[in-house]
């Protein structure tokens, strides 16, 4: 929701307005200076106008450069803030807002506009509340040629949510019955719970609806509150609780359905962080149903001891069996007729119960082996608590075999209820070996992303900035997805989904010693510790040397951080790289063919974080003598 103030007369108007409002660190009037902001030197300079009111940057002023960047002073505010910005694009360009936090190498957009206007606009981005300082950024990028410019007029940030302001609808001004009349908030940035809390004002005719709702990033609404009264003598005062895993927009609707329509008035909308019900129903964990299966079976059990069909295991993979999806060298579990006492079976495999009447998300991987039938190879049910199954929510159907393969479910139930997987052998000669792993519940829809990833890539929707570099003797990184052309060497599927994309040198379009050198765009630079995590698959007689290597904008020589020679494993590895570098920087995924056409090298599911990294363990497989797996846990 936006609003538009006409001229600079009638912006000075709402700034005397809001003056006695409370006003937070990082605001800034540009009437007496900048306030503490300055141009990041790398970019090209805001100006301050000649006579104060506003800060520009302006396509004739940035020579060479494209954008200006507005940094902010350091910013340590733990609550949740909504920065107001009132701004204006004229001709073409883009205004966005970043949030960059201390000892963190990369900035999160928040805000992006790109329209211009020939009038001023004012935009509400919330602040997340957190422990660790941060600065506010603000890029302007006018386009290129002449009369282009991006000017902000003021930055005024407020404690709490940005949600609404005071408004008013009322029946006159609708034109046909059935009319409806909706009041929308920003779509916040971040998961939201807490207390939702308004005044209102109303006086309808029967059949004509006030409500509030919710309204997910997938245009899904839930309905949080209606009145029971259509008339007020006064304001009324409501709180509703809100418990959302995801961004949300919350949306205040008028529905006229009668001829004599009335009026609702609403105002001081606010969100706090505290519920406003005491009995409301205590936030919970869904990660209890999470598991990896490194140290065990978490919370989840098998029906009977004595005829357990699931086994944790671990492997040493080889050219017929990799190893777990986790690390490469962990444990998983595997559901095998060869370990049970009967020529048929059927497993269950129980989690943990859930609270009814929310909705969740899982994740999980399968893997599957040699079955001739894979109907029943792997089922999920969703049991309530008398073990009563209330749904099978998915089946496994005839699928890529040997490969880990994600699998996403949402479901919603009314009653407290449990995951429960399943794997069916009727007959002895039909089974072959189905294994499950990284098993993960979180609150909300699948399809609903929370908030930015910033440095974080899986190469399903392109290459996430990364660069080839490009010389004489160098080759490229391909991205492709399923298996690489040659025998015995590269993936079967990529890391993220078993079907999706990955980067991968081919080994037959290079010669032996050549080098496929990709890397990231550049990286600010932190005083703390940085982690980097990503996943390499190093399979294949010939294979080569895959690298990691720091450089520094202004040298020619590169640091080595990590390195691996030669054949690792059949399976997907995990890389965990700790490294320090407070200036701009690059990092490089540097891969060498080897002396064969067997030695295709392939990397997935970049991650940079905050450091130090986990210590993950060192994790040996053992190596025995069972023809599929070589070590069953009992």
């Amino acid at each position: 929701m936006s609003t538009v103030c006409l001229t600079l007369q009638v912006l000075l108007l709402c700034r005397l307005l809001r003056a006695q409002q409370q006003l937070m660190p990082g605001s800034c009037n540009f009437e007496l200076g900048t306030c503490g902001y300055t141009s990041d030197p790398e970019y090209g300079s805001w100006s301050m106008n000649e006579e104060g009111h506003l800060i520009t940057v302006d396509s004739a002023f940035l020579h060479d450069q494209k954008q200006a960047v507005l940094v902010s002073p350091v910013l340590d505010q733990q609550e949740w803030s909504c920065v107001r910005l009132v701004y204006q694009i004229t001709g073409q360009g883009s205004l966005q807002l970043h949030l960059r936090p201390d000892r963190d190498n990369f900035d999160y957009r928040l805000w992006n506009a790109n329209k211009s206007s020939d009038s001023w606009l004012i935009a509400s981005v919330d602040l997340p509340n957190t422990t660790i300082p941060y600065r506010i950024l603000l890029e302007g990028q006018p386009g290129s040629g002449f009369g282009n410019s991006v000017a902000i007029f003021e930055i005024h940030i407020v404690p709490g949510y940005c949600i609404g302001h005071h408004m008013y609808v009322d029946s006159m001004y609708a034109k046909h019955f059935q009319e409806v009349a909706k009041l929308t908030s920003p779509m916040t940035t971040e998961p939201m719970a807490g207390c939702l809390s308004f005044y209102y004002h109303r006086d309808q005719e029967r059949g004509n609806i006030f409500s509030v709702f919710t309204r997910d990033q997938l245009g899904h609404y839930e309905e949080l509150w209606t009145p029971e009264v259509y008339a007020t003598a006064g304001w009324s005062l409501v709180g509703i609780d809100i418990k959302a895993p995801h961004p949300l927009e919350v949306v205040f609707e008028v529905a006229f359905n009668s001829a004599r329509g009335g009026y609702v008035a609403i105002d001081d909308i606010s969100f706090s962080p505290e519920f406003c019900h005491t009995d409301t129903e205590p936030t919970f964990d869904p990660s209890m149903a999470n598991c990896d299966f490194e140290d065990g079976l978490c919370l989840y059990y098998q029906e009977r001891v004595e005829s357990k069909v699931w086994s944790r295991v671990s492997v040493k993979p080889n050219a017929y069996r990799i190893g777990d999806h986790t690390t490469g060298t962990g444990c998983f579990l595997l559901a095998n007729t060869r370990f049970t006492s009967r020529p048929g079976y059927m497993g269950r495999l129980h989690g943990p119960f859930l609270p009814g009447n929310h909705k969740y998300c899982l994740r999980f991987y399968y893997l599957l082996h040699g079955f001739k039938k894979a109907d029943n190879a792997l089922v999920l049910y969703i049991y309530d608590e008398n073990n009563v199954a209330q749904e099978k929510v998915w089946s496994l159907a005839d699928t890529s075999r040997a490969v880990w393969t994600k699998v996403e479910i949402t479901y919603m139930k009314p009653m407290r209820s449990k995951l429960v997987f399943a794997s069916i052998c009727k007959n002895f000669w039909e089974c072959g070996l189905v294994a499950i792993d990284d098993i993960t519940v979180s609150l909300g829809d699948c399809r609903i992303t929370t908030g930015s990833f910033a440095g974080q890539c899986d190469f399903e929707s392109g290459v996430c900035g990364y660069i080839q570099e490009k010389k004489i003797d160098k080759a490229d990184w391909l991205r492709v997805r399923g298996h690489t052309p040659t025998s015995y060497t590269g993936p079967r599927g990529d890391h993220t989904t078993g079907v999706g994309y990955f980067m991968y040198i081919e080994a037959s379009l290079m010669r032996p010693g050549h080098k496929a050198r990709l890397l990231t765009s550049d990286l600010r630079g932190s005083l703390s510790p940085q982690c980097l995590i990503f996943y390499y698959h190093m399979y294949g007689t010939g294979t080569g040397i895959l690298s990691v290597l720091l450089h520094y904008g202004s040298t020619e020589r590169d640091t080595l951080l990590w390195r691996r020679r030669g054949e690792q494993s059949v399976s997907w590895m995990r890389a965990m790289v700790d490294y320090h570098c407070d200036v701009r920087h690059q990092i490089i995924f540097e891969a060498i063919r080897g002396p064969s056409l067997r030695s295709d090298i392939a990397i997935d599911d970049i991650h940079f974080k905050r450091g130090p990294c986990e210590d993950p363990g060192d994790i040996t497989p053992y190596s025995g003598f069972s023809e599929y797996f070589n070590e069953i846990e009992n």
